[in-house]
């Protein structure tokens, strides 16, 4: 069920959620909210990177001005564009943030637009930074983790989806494989409805060798497979410990090498007709699942 979000909150407190895990500071910056794109410690492989210099939709590209998490070049809003709470706050953050909002025609923005239905409205900024892997396993902390690892998601949509849930379960990152994944394009952008500002993502160039690195330092391995003989409710203690979540795309499921490097293998039970479910929603339950265990562990 999705919240309305329309009524404007103050742009000058911290909306999050006090207990929500902050984003690695690369930079020496406690505040995650108040971060610069400036300065800070990027990977030299841009052209592979995460992506997100543009961002389509009103939700998305109001996060985008919320998070304060990278330099934003100007924002095209269509001249015959209706007032709305959502479009107030962009305007409104925008000139308080000294950004260039440019008005032009719709049709010009649809030319533009890479995602279905911008709705009137889109940015153009400095591409997302990724959080290193060795640098989020390394970081001081004093809970358990919570990764999210996928495994050949090459839809932006269920991207986009699982995204907007690892934000909502207050997963710590998502581990994100360079090749023959889809990063963050317009599209996966709209469909995390702003997730992509406030979430750590390690773009990582093989995800076994990834998946072998966190088991180093401690991480527990649980890959989704439909034929897992133990369920997710299933998982006991090992869920108070740090864990990573593989989620396999759906139809292929995990590979031969990700799958071998699970330390365990759990399913979600379908219970009616069908045999699986949307990745996203496999993504929601699974983190939920691990996120209501541990409270009540404590």
């Amino acid at each position: 069920m999705s919240q309305n979000r329309n009524s404007r909150p103050n742009k000058r407190t911290n909306r999050r959620n006090p207990n929500s895990p902050k984003r690695i500071d690369l930079s020496k910056r406690p505040n995650r909210k108040g971060r610069s794109a400036q300065g800070s410690n990027r990977p030299a492989h841009k052209e592979h990177g995460l992506g997100g210099e543009q961002i389509e939709g009103r939700q998305a590209v109001r996060e985008l001005l919320l998070g304060a998490r990278r330099r934003i070049h100007e924002i095209w809003i269509a001249n015959d564009i209706e007032s709305s709470p959502v479009i107030d706050d962009i305007l409104e953050i925008a000139r308080d943030q000294r950004i260039q909002v440019m008005n032009v025609s719709r049709r010009e923005i649809e030319k533009e637009a890479r995602s279905e239905a911008p709705q009137g409205v889109l940015a153009k900024a400095a591409s997302l930074e990724e959080t290193l892997l060795a640098d989020l396993l390394n970081a001081p902390r004093d809970k358990a983790l919570l990764l999210v690892a996928i495994d050949g998601v090459t839809d932006p949509g269920n991207l986009g989806a699982i995204l907007r849930c690892c934000d909502g379960a207050g997963v710590d990152a998502v581990i994100l494989p360079r090749h023959r994944a889809v990063h963050i394009t317009p599209t996966v952008a709209k469909a995390a409805a702003g997730a992509i500002e406030y979430l750590n993502m390690c773009v990582v160039g093989g995800l076994p060798s990834a998946l072998s690195e966190m088991k180093s330092a401690g991480v527990v391995i649980v890959g989704l497979d439909d034929s897992a003989e133990k369920s997710i409710f299933e998982l006991g203690a090992i869920v108070t410990d740090s864990i990573c979540v593989v989620l396999g795309a759906e139809g292929p499921g995990l590979s031969r090498l990700v799958r071998e490097r699970c330390d365990s293998l759990a399913n979600i039970p379908m219970l009616g007709s069908l045999s699986s479910l949307n990745v996203s929603v496999a993504a929601a339950l699974a983190t939920y699942e691990i996120v209501r265990t541990r409270s009540v562990t404590k």
